[in-house]
């Protein structure tokens, strides 16, 4: 197994972290282990989906490292670290598959070792691998099997320690390199490539026969790579090929190669490379980085077309940031030309992604985004420039004009507010800038030359120069502009809202102040009309003085009834009792007659009501044809009950047999039942019957058949008395109800001289309701 780098080592007083990952083949299979250690217990748990797969290890920590540790992955992990609620977590996912395992056991020291489900340990082991799981052949057990220990002591077994790869002991003694090669990990880490290519040269000498040859010599690669020494990348990278050929390092170095020899300009040589990369290491990241030398190399000969199929290969085809980044960042330089918008475009992938990325050519970047803004793409130009600020400094040379050009791109943007902010920004930071003119015309335009908004953009605008100019011209124009778009848009009542404000501002800058306020009244007043708002009329006919014509008194008086406002109701209608316009007096007259019908005021209504009869020709065909009902119901609330008679057969006259006046047909039945007029309880006991039949309502069941029933009993008409009371029979009553029917049924049975049903009758009363009076009644004619 060839350990591959060492990711980080940290320390913080008691508390010590150590992360380090490891790859390796096992029969020609690569896996790749990941160690997590600290000197205190701690907890790792595998968190897994539906089908038992890994898919996260979380690692809890009660403290946390002095140092921040940079998010780290390979091929098969992606670490990263976090702080939530102080306690300190590390994050592992794969792009593969997964185990957890907990280091308990020294097999240096331990002799026994078993299967252990454990929570908390010292030491855990990540392995990652693609399909099957490398090392270990995992069977199923019955869970009645016995974990036997294994036992394995020293002096039982021959025990060798660790051997380099010729198979020689290592005495740790003797690796006096270890230090030397981490300090030059440190040195490339740190960009000091010089220091670190010294270093690699020092230690090989020293060392000729070092375990970190191989490594070395891959960081002396990379480090030419960075310092652009293609020629001595390309011999070192040929021993590399020749002596490590089944390092995993391979394709990294097979894609530095071709990319060197594409910088000297031998295609040929560098086209074999990528084929060899592309072909034995299809899928690896590095693979992917060759897409972009690859696309790099054809588009410095010219073959541009060739070259963006490249970088979209590698934006499209990688799980790594840092190639899409790079690959989107091409695409944008190479499509600047004569697709400003697709460069954009791609430009935003990185925005989106890694927005960083924009600060590690800082030149190059700022000419794209200029570029991008003389195309018209402003928006992203600005989002370039948000970027790039977001990494540097006030101290950086091209801070100023970065922060300018934000801020005058996005005034051209329909972002008008993050336009405001960044110009704003500007003048905060330099407020005797070298762009001082520029930004503050921008700012000013921004406010009022923005005839391409909607109300609602152009309203946000005016509130935020409110805000800011509150006092000043500036505020003043925003306010009134303000009033006239909300007055525009038939925001009445938010312009009189104002008021005070627009009456405040300088007549002699704006002279039509007050006709906006009443026009903005007489606005609110008509669609408070519309929509039967009375109290938004009443208080706007008040306020501001606006005098009431005679076409608004039909929606007053809607919304005057409708707010309960009888007053009201009645004095508008009363001023148009004498209307010229008989349809119109004719309108207000029955409305009258109503009004004084709620507020009790009967006998006036009653004349008003006389008033209108005499207007309408043919009752039955006028819309006031209802009219005699409010009659009837007058003369029943004046106990004036011939009137009540006369106006009923008028009732009956106009609507017919109508299931609305049940009621006032059961009004007569009642009258009649009180003048003992058995005529006029059977004509209109009948028609309650003939209705409740007719629309299977029986509201006014048993009472109407009772009161029928007794007036017919009255004249000696016992088969229509018996009718009536049986009609019962197949109607729900209460138990009282049942008792009494049944009562009458056997008394009628009985004049009949059918006593053995009537017997049966009384029977049935006493069974309904043995407690009730009509029982007891019952009871009395059985003993007769």
């Amino acid at each position: 197994m060839l350990k591959q780098i060492l990711l980080a080592f940290i320390t913080l007083n008691a508390f010590a972290l150590e992360i380090s990952i490891e790859s390796a083949k096992d029969d020609f299979t690569k896996y790749s282990t990941l160690h997590i250690s600290a000197k205190d217990d701690f907890v790792c748990q595998a968190i897994k989906n539906n089908f038992q797969e890994t898919t996260e290890v979380i690692c809890a920590f009660s403290k946390k490292p002095s140092e921040n540790i940079k998010n780290l992955q390979n091929d098969f992990f992606k670490v990263n670290s976090f702080t939530q609620k102080g306690t300190f977590f590390i994050s592992v996912k794969p792009f593969y598959k997964m185990q957890l395992h907990a280091d308990i056991f020294d097999l240096t020291k331990d002799d026994t070792v078993f299967s252990a489900d454990v929570k908390l340990a010292k030491r855990w082991t990540v392995i990652g691998y693609k399909k099957e799981f490398p090392l270990i052949k995992e069977e199923e057990k019955s869970d009645l099997a016995i974990n036997f220990p294994f036992y394995l002591a020293k002096d039982k077994l021959p025990y060798v320690g660790s051997l380099d790869l010729a198979g020689n002991p290592v005495y740790i003694k003797k690796v006096e390199d270890v230090t030397e090669y981490l300090r030059i990990k440190k040195y490339f880490a740190q960009k000091r490539y010089e220091d670190a290519l010294d270093l690699i040269d020092e230690v090989l000498t020293r060392y000729p026969n070092t375990l970190f040859k191989s490594e070395l010599i891959y960081y002396k690669i990379k480090v030419y790579d960075r310092l652009k020494d293609y020629d001595n990348l390309i011999a070192d990278a040929k021993t590399y090929l020749r002596e490590y050929s089944s390092d995993e390092n391979i394709p990294e170095v097979l894609s530095l190669m071709a990319k060197a020899y594409a910088q000297v300009g031998q295609n040929t040589d560098a086209d074999y490379f990528f084929d060899r990369l592309f072909s034995e290491h299809k899928g690896n990241v590095y693979a992917e980085w060759g897409y972009i030398y690859k696309g790099e190399m054809l588009e410095a000969s010219g073959a541009a077309k060739e070259a963006i199929k490249y970088y979209k290969k590698a934006l499209y085809e990688t799980k790594s940031l840092e190639v899409a980044a790079t690959a989107a960042y091409h695409l944008t330089e190479i499509l600047l030309e004569h697709e400003p918008k697709k460069a954009a475009q791609y430009a935003m992938k990185i925005i989106s992604a890694k927005p960083d990325y924009f600060m590690e050519d800082l030149q190059k970047s700022q000419k794209i985004m200029n570029r991008l803004a003389d195309a018209g793409e402003y928006k992203t130009a600005a989002a370039i420039a948000a970027a790039i600020l977001q990494e540097m400094g006030p101290t950086y040379d091209e801070y100023e004009e970065i922060l300018a050009k934000r801020g005058l791109w996005l005034a051209k943007t329909d972002d008008k507010k993050a336009a405001l902010e960044a110009l704003n920004s500007y003048l905060k930071k330099f407020p005797d800038g070298d762009y001082l003119d520029a930004v503050q015309v921008a700012k000013d335009s921004l406010f009022f030359d923005n005839s391409d908004l909607n109300a609602s953009a152009k309203l946000a605008h005016y509130n935020k120069l409110l805000e800011e100019y509150a006092g000043d011209e500036i505020g003043e124009r925003a306010l009134y502009e303000k009033a006239k778009l909300l007055l525009k848009e038939g925001d009445y009542s938010s312009v009189l809202q104002l008021k005070e404000q627009l009456q405040k501002l300088p007549l002699e800058k704006f002279p039509d102040i007050e006709a906006l306020i009443k026009e903005a009244a007489v606005g609110l007043m008509e669609t408070s009309l519309q929509k039967d708002n009375c109290k938004n009329v009443l208080v706007v006919a008040n306020d501001y003085n606006i005098t009431l014509s005679n076409r608004w008194d039909d929606g007053i008086y809607h919304c005057a009834v409708k707010g309960g406002d009888f007053q009201l109701s009645k004095a508008i209608a009363s001023k148009n009792l004498k209307s010229k316009d008989i349809q119109e007096r004719k309108k207000w007259l029955y409305r009258y007659m109503k009004l004084d019908f709620e507020t009790g005021n009967y006998t006036e209504a009653l004349a008003v009501s006389k008033d209108l009869i005499a207007l309408i020709d043919n009752i039955k065909k006028s819309p006031y044809r209802d009219l005699y009902r409010y009659i009837f119901d007058l003369y029943k609330r004046l106990g004036k009950e011939n009137e009540m008679v006369a106006t009923i057969a008028k009732i009956e006259d106009v609507f017919g047999l109508s299931y609305e006046d049940i009621e006032r047909y059961m009004t007569m039945v009642t009258l009649g039942s009180s003048l003992k007029d058995d005529a006029m309880v059977i004509k209109y006991a009948t028609k309650v019957m003939e209705l409740q039949k007719r629309f299977h309502s029986y509201l006014q069941t048993p009472y109407v058949e009772f009161a029928l029933y007794s007036a017919y009993m009255n004249r000696d008409d016992y088969k229509d008395a018996l009718r009536v009371i049986a009609s019962l029979d197949k109607l729900d009553l209460t138990k009282e109800e049942r008792a009494r029917e049944k009562y009458l049924l056997g008394t009628v049975l009985s004049k009949l001289w059918r006593d053995k049903e009537a017997k049966a009758a009384y029977k049935a009363a006493i069974e309904a309701d043995p407690n009730s009076a009509w029982a007891k009644l019952a009871q009395s004619a059985l003993e007769i």
